[in-house]
């Protein structure tokens, strides 16, 4: 089928695959340009790093969601955001320089506050599809109701 997309589980099963192949590749090209010493230090450093940038940014984000429930507002996108920088520690505390990459690029504010819209809206919009296909005047039965209370 052409232009057809790949399923959820095609896509994560290749990521699982390959991902950790990746960073093998990566570890042991950085290990022998710097030594496996200073490859080791730099993937500690990295994780100290991204877990510190994490809290910040995770504050940050609590902060919002709290600010938005004070004044009436539902923190849909900063929820989002939160989840975001969960999966964003994972990455970052996973050894290795491609999932590192990953987590850095999640934590810069800008980038996630995006990527947290864009998957509200998709959501949001998947969800009115599926509310809107049930408002088919064709589907509608009509009647009369009468309540009758028991004696």
């Amino acid at each position: 089928m052409a232009g057809s997309r790949p399923s959820p589980f095609a896509v994560l099963l290749l990521a699982l695959l390959s991902i950790p192949l990746l960073e093998i590749y990566l570890l042991i090209s950085v290990g022998r340009s710097i030594g496996a010493g200073a490859t080791i230090l730099v993937v500690i450093f990295t994780a100290a790093l991204g877990a510190w940038l994490l809290r910040q940014q995770g504050v940050n984000t609590l902060a919002r969601v709290r600010r938005a429930s004070e004044q009436g507002q539902v923190p849909a996108v900063e929820l989002v955001e939160g989840l975001i920088l969960l999966v964003c520690g994972a990455l970052l505390l996973t050894p290795g320089f491609f999932t590192d990459a990953l987590g850095f690029i999640a934590l810069v504010p800008g980038i996630r506050q995006r990527v947290a819209a864009n998957l509200l809206s998709g959501f949001i919009s998947r969800s009115e599809l599926r509310v809107n296909s049930h408002d088919d005047p064709s589907s509608v039965i009509e009647g009369s109701f009468k309540r009758e209370d028991p004696p």
